[in-house]
């Protein structure tokens, strides 16, 4: 199973930036894709942003476009979210997932469906507060 290990979370004051890192290991295929998923205290989880080592495609939520990134790094086996322009509504936890095979090559803008997912990570907590 995959071991995902995320980190960099905070307390950050808004508008200014974070970058998140999730740190995988145990890949049974080399066909793989990471997502990042965020959860707000009383909220549904949502997927904000993922990409694809298959095929390089990326999906971002809506309402993150333009200020989320998200980076891998093949050597390091880690993905990245960069995050700037922090809002209050951006406090979460936030963590990664992971899905190997065929959902792993989703096609741009369109991001794996959760019953995909088959490894977590544990979350780090954001918090954006004046």
């Amino acid at each position: 199973q995959v071991q995902l290990v995320e980190s960099g979370g905070g307390l950050v004051q808004p508008g200014e930036s974070l970058r998140l890192s999730c740190a995988a290991s145990g890949f049974t295929s080399e066909h793989w894709a990471i997502c990042w998923f965020r959860q707000a205290p009383g909220k549904k989880r949502e997927g904000v942003s993922c990409i694809s080592g298959s095929n390089g495609n990326t999906y971002y939520l809506n309402t993150v476009k333009g200020r989320f990134t998200i980076s891998k790094d093949n050597a390091k086996s880690t993905v990245y979210l960069q995050i700037d322009n922090l809002k209050p509504e951006d406090t979460a936890v936030y963590s990664c997932a992971a899905v190997e095979g065929a959902p792993s090559f989703f096609p741009a803008g369109i991001r794996p469906a959760d019953s995909a997912f088959t490894s977590w990570g544990q979350g780090t907590q954001v918090t954006v507060s004046s």
